[in-house]
């Protein structure tokens, strides 16, 4: 089976699974159109090769395919990789969305969907993945330090006292840097979700306490010492933060 190759471009890379021939061919020729180099998969069989292969800046997924369905590639991409992935969801299925954000995901759009604000999500996620690829410049710390953690800005790693390596998706990372720069103040669900995802948290949008779920479980923060919720507000993160590198 061979991937097949759409419209390059120089806005980025973009890796499509869908088994839907029909989408596969509007989406690769409307994000061509917009300067990205769209590739495209009608099931999962090549997609960790094609990720090790060469540069991916973006996955999309959608979630019915044939053989290993898009949580169980998420879930795969995440053991080896940080790349943004947005799901492709049935408009009604609430469960798939959480389930996609609790695997990994960093964002989700529901069928039937528009072009244009899956093109706009594409363009949010990366401009906040170069924004914090760009992160560690020559006057920022390399890492941030907190209780048995480190947090490595440049590689984008989170690594605890013990020698385990977390990796982080695009969304963790985002969320966690947020978390740390301001730790030990209240951040509401809108504050936390306009610079994590780029737009308001709609109050039937689960996205925001799912990836804080996500994120207390990287922590090991079972018993919440760390990350608390504050009602009818948001999460504060309790850690003393060092700056070091």
């Amino acid at each position: 089976m061979a991937v097949q190759s759409v419209s390059p471009g120089a806005q980025g890379n973009i890796l499509l699974v869908d088994d839907d021939a029909e989408i596969r061919a509007l989406l690769g020729e409307y994000l061509g159109k917009n300067g990205f180099q769209v590739k495209t998969l009608p099931d999962g069989r090549l997609l960790q090769t094609e990720l090790k292969r060469e540069q991916t800046d973006l996955v999309i997924l959608d979630i019915m395919l044939p053989g290993l369905d898009g949580f169980s590639l998420c879930q795969m991409i995440r053991q080896f990789s940080s790349v943004p992935i947005i799901m492709l969801t049935a408009a009604s299925e609430e469960t798939d969305r959480v389930v996609g954000l609790e695997l990994g995901a960093d964002d989700y759009m529901a069928k039937p969907f528009s072009a244009r604000e899956l093109l706009a999500r594409i363009k949010s996620l990366l401009r906040r993945n170069r924004i914090a690829q760009s992160g560690a410049g020559l006057s920022e710390p390399r890492f941030l330090v907190f209780g048995d953690w480190k947090l490595d800005l440049l590689r984008r790693e989170l690594l605890h006292a013990d020698g385990e390596l977390e990796i982080l998706s695009g969304t963790e990372f985002a969320l966690l840097q947020l978390f740390l720069r301001h730790a030990n103040e209240v951040l509401d669900r809108d504050a936390i979700s306009e610079i994590t995802r780029n737009r308001e948290s709609n109050p039937l949008d689960r996205g925001v306490d799912v990836q804080v779920s996500r994120l207390r479980h990287r922590l090991r923060d079972q018993q919440r010492e760390l990350i608390k919720s504050v009602r009818n507000q948001g999460y504060i993160f309790r850690a003393s933060v060092q700056r070091s590198g």
